[in-house]
C-alpha cells in the first residue's frame, strides 16, 4: 500500500466493542470509529484501520462500548429546577396545585437560560447528544443549546389560554412561526410545534398548527392519551378518542410525535400504523404520575415507531435515559406477559434510531455508518461490579448506570471527557441553581408557618 491510498482523519475512537444500531443487533469486537469534521467516515476492525487511516488524534477505550449517542424524545428542560417539588401526587393535582401556579410565579427568561443548561449538563453527562424540548420561552431555550453545542428539537407551546409567553392561539402561534423560520436549516436546533394536549387545545388552534407545519415542514409534538380521565373525558365531549380527533383534524402523520400513549386501543394503533405516527414513550414518568403503562410491544409488532423520552425532571425526576432505557424494557415485559418482548437491542434502538426517524433524520442521526453526524458515546464497563461481560448490549440496558458514560462526542467535538463536561462551568451553574432553589423554596417555608 502506497503513501497516497492512506486517508487522513481527524479522530481515531478504538473500542472493545462498537454497537453501530445499524446493521440491527450488531456488536462489532475492537472495532475503530473514524471521524473527519463532523461525520462518521468509516467504521472497521482496528487492523483494517492502521492500513488505511492515520489520524490526527485517537482515543483508546479498550474497556468501553460504543454507540451512537442517546436521543431523548421528550422533555420540558427548564422543569430541572422544579424536580422533586410536588412528589407523589395524581397528574392533574400536579399540574393544577403545584406546576402551573409555580410557572406562573418563577418561569421567565432567566430561569429558563438556567433550567436548560441544568438539563443539557444532566443528559451530556448520561449519553444524550439530541434532545425534544417542550416549554415556555423556546428561543431561550433553543439558543442556549445551540450555543453549547447539543442537537435539540425545540417545540414552542400552544395552548388555548394566557401564560407568562403569550396571550393566547395567535401570540403563540406567531411566536412560533418566526422561531422557525429563524432557525431554520441550522444543524443544531430544529423548531417544532407543541400543542399541550387535545384537552388545553381546542379545534381551530389544532387546525391552524396543522396548516403551518404543511406550509413550514415543522414536526409536531403533542401529549396524548396520557391518562385515562383524559380519554373518557373527551369521549363524554366530544364522543371521539382524542386520537380519533387528532386523526379528523388532519394532525396524525409522519411528522407528528404522539406523547404517552398509556391509554390505547386497537383503534389508536391502526390510526398509528396507517398515518406513520410517532409514539414517544416515557415509562418512569407515567409510572410516577400513576397515568398508565403503554403497551410497546404491540405497538412495536404493528409496525409503529416507538423512540423513548424521559419527560421532565419535575416527573420523572431524572433525565438518565439509560436508566429510562432499564425501565421501559422491564415494564414492557409485564405489559406484554412476555420476557421476550422489547429486548435489550429494540431498547438501543428505541433511544438511537427510532429517535432518529421520529425527528425525520435517520439519515444522519441514530446510527455508526459513514457518512452520518459524529454524535458518539462511550460507556466504560470496567467496573468489577459489571463483571463479566458477556452481552454489551444487555449490559447498557440491564447493569450498567449512565454516569458509566466517560465521553461524548457531538459533530465530531467532545462534550464529555474522562466523565467531565468540557463545555459548561458547572461550579457556576451549581452556584445559580441554588440561588433558584433558595427562592422556589421560600414561599413553600412561609406556607408552613
Amino acid at each position: 500500500m502506497t503513501a497516497e491510498t492512506i486517508v487522513a482523519a481527524d479522530l481515531r475512537i478504538n473500542a472493545r466493542w462498537v454497537i453501530p444500531i445499524e446493521p440491527a443487533r450488531t456488536v462489532l469486537e475492537d472495532h475503530a470509529v473514524l471521524v473527519q469534521g463532523d461525520k462518521i467516515v468509516a467504521v472497521l476492525p482496528q487492523q483494517e484501520a492502521d492500513q488505511r487511516f492515520r489520524s490526527r488524534e485517537s482515543v483508546n477505550l479498550d474497556r468501553h462500548v460504543v454507540l451512537p449517542g442517546l436521543i431523548n424524545m421528550h422533555g420540558h428542560a427548564a422543569m430541572s429546577l422544579f424536580r422533586g417539588m410536588a412528589d407523589d401526587l395524581p397528574l392533574m393535582t400536579w399540574l393544577n396545585d403545584h406546576i402551573w401556579p409555580a410557572e406562573g410565579k418563577y418561569v421567565s427568561d432567566a430561569f429558563t437560560v438556567d433550567g436548560t443548561r441544568l438539563a443539557i449538563a444532566e443528559m451530556l453527562r448520561t449519553g444524550t447528544t439530541t434532545f425534544s424540548d417542550m416549554y415556555f420561552f423556546p428561543e431561550v431555550a433553543a439558543q442556549v443549546a445551540h450555543d453549547i453545542g447539543i442537537r435539540a428539537q425545540v417545540c414552542f407551546p400552544v395552548l388555548d389560554f394566557p401564560t407568562m409567553w403569550a396571550s393566547g392561539p395567535d401570540e403563540y402561534l406567531s411566536k412560533g412561526q418566526a422561531l422557525i423560520e429563524q432557525w431554520k436549516g441550522d444543524t443544531f436546533v430544529t423548531v417544532g410545534i407543541g400543542p399541550h394536549a387535545p384537552y388545553t387545545v381546542s379545534d381551530g388552534p389544532l387546525e391552524q398548527i396543522r396548516d403551518l407545519a404543511s406550509q413550514t415542514g415543522a414536526p409536531i409534538q403533542i401529549h396524548l392519551h396520557e391518562t385515562a380521565f383524559e380519554v373518557a373525558e373527551a369521549l363524554e365531549k366530544t364522543g371521539k378518542r382524542p386520537s380519533q380527533r387528532l386523526a379528523d383534524l388532519g394532525l396524525l402523520g409522519p411528522a407528528t410525535q404522539c406523547v404517552h400513549m398509556t391509554q390505547i386501543d386497537e383503534t389508536d394503533i391502526d390510526l398509528f400504523q396507517q398515518s406513520g405516527t410517532h409514539v414517544i414513550h416515557c415509562p418512569e414518568s407515567n409510572l410516577k404520575l400513576a397515568s398508565g403503562l403503554c403497551p410497546v410491544d404491540r405497538l412495536l409488532k404493528a409496525g409503529v415507531n416507538v423512540a423513548i423520552g424521559t419527560d421532565g425532571a419535575a416527573s420523572n425526576n431524572d433525565l438518565d435515559l439509560l436508566g429510562e432505557l432499564k425501565t421501559a424494557a422491564m415494564v414492557a415485559k409485564v405489559v406484554a406477559e412476555d420476557a421476550a418482548a422489547l429486548s435489550a437491542h429494540e431498547a438501543l434502538e428505541m433511544a438511537t434510531i427510532n429517535g432518529a426517524r421520529a425527528l425525520g433524520r435517520a439519515h444522519e442521526l441514530g446510527s455508526l455508518e459513514a457518512g452520518k453526524l459524529a454524535d458518539i458515546i462511550a460507556v466504560d464497563l470496567s467496573d468489577p461490579f459489571l463483571q463479566p461481560v458477556y452481552d454489551p448490549a444487555s449490559h447498557l440496558v440491564y447493569s450498567c448506570h449512565s454516569r458509566q458514560v466517560s465521553h461524548s462526542w457531538i459533530g465530531g467535538v467532545p462534550q464529555v471527557q474522562d466523565g467531565c463536561l468540557t463545555r459548561i462551568d458547572v461550579p457556576d451553574l451549581v452556584l445559580k441553581v441554588q440561588g433558584w432553589a433558595e427562592q422556589i423554596r421560600q414561599p413553600a417555608a412561609q406556607s408552613a408557618d
